[in-house]
C-alpha cells in the first residue's frame, strides 16, 4: 500500500500573493502619491521568493513516503530512506496498541532536533535495534500503510527483558 504525506503546502505562497495583490490594488485606488512600480516589483519578488523557498524546502524535507514496490520497498522522509525489511512490525503493532513507545533521545527521520510543529512522532524500531521517530500528521494512517507494506511480521530482535509489560529482567539500567 503506497502512502504519501506532503511535508508542506503551497497555501502560504498563495496567501502572500493575495495579500500583496490587495496592497497593490489599494495603492492604485487610494488617493495620494503612489508607490513606485520598482518598489512594488522588488517587494513582490522578495516576499514571494522567500515564501516559495520555505514552502519548497518544507515539502522536500518533511514529505513522508511508503513505497512498497520492488524488492527494496522503502520508507522515506525527505532524503532519508529506510528499507521496509528493516522495520520491526511487531514493535509497530505494540506502539499502535499502546504497549510500546520510543527510546529517549531517538533521532527524527529527516533530520532536525525534534519533530516539526503540527506533527507527531511515530516510533519505529529498526533491525539494528535503533528506534527512530517518523514525523507525521496522521500516525494511524502511516502505521496502517507500514503494516500493510512491511514484509513478514517477525520481530527483528529479541524482546528486551527490561521493557515495560514484559517479564522483569535482572539487568540494571547500565546493563549490569
Amino acid at each position: 500500500m503506497s502512502y504519501v504525506e506532503p511535508g508542506g503546502s503551497w497555501r502560504p505562497l498563495w496567501l502572500a500573493a493575495g495579500v500583496l495583490g490587495l496592497f497593490v490594488v489599494l495603492d492604485v485606488l487610494a488617493p495620494g502619491p503612489d508607490v513606485p512600480p520598482v518598489v512594488w516589483t522588488s517587494a513582490v519578488v522578495a516576499v514571494l521568493g522567500v515564501v516559495a523557498s520555505v514552502c519548497w524546502t518544507a515539502r522536500r524535507a518533511w514529505t513522508v513516503r511508503v513505497d512498497p514496490r520492488g524488492p527494496d520497498g522503502t520508507l522515506s522522509v525527505g532524503h532519508e530512506r529506510v528499507p521496509l525489511a528493516d522495520v520491526d512490525a511487531a514493535h509497530l503493532r505494540a506502539v499502535r496498541a499502546g504497549t510500546a513507545g520510543v527510546d529517549a533521545g531517538a533521532p527524527v527521520l529527516g533530520g532536525g532536533w525534534s519533530v516539526p510543529r503540527g506533527r507527531a512522532g511515530l516510533p519505529l524500531r529498526l533491525a539494528d535495534g535503533r528506534t527512530v521517530l517518523v514525523p507525521t500528521r496522521d500516525p494511524a494512517a502511516l502505521g496502517s500503510a507500514l503494516l500493510a507494506s512491511v514484509p513478514g511480521s517477525r520481530t527483528s530482535q529479541p524482546a528486551d527483558p527490561d521493557t515495560p509489560g514484559s517479564r522483569p529482567g535482572t539487568r540494571g539500567t547500565l546493563g549490569r
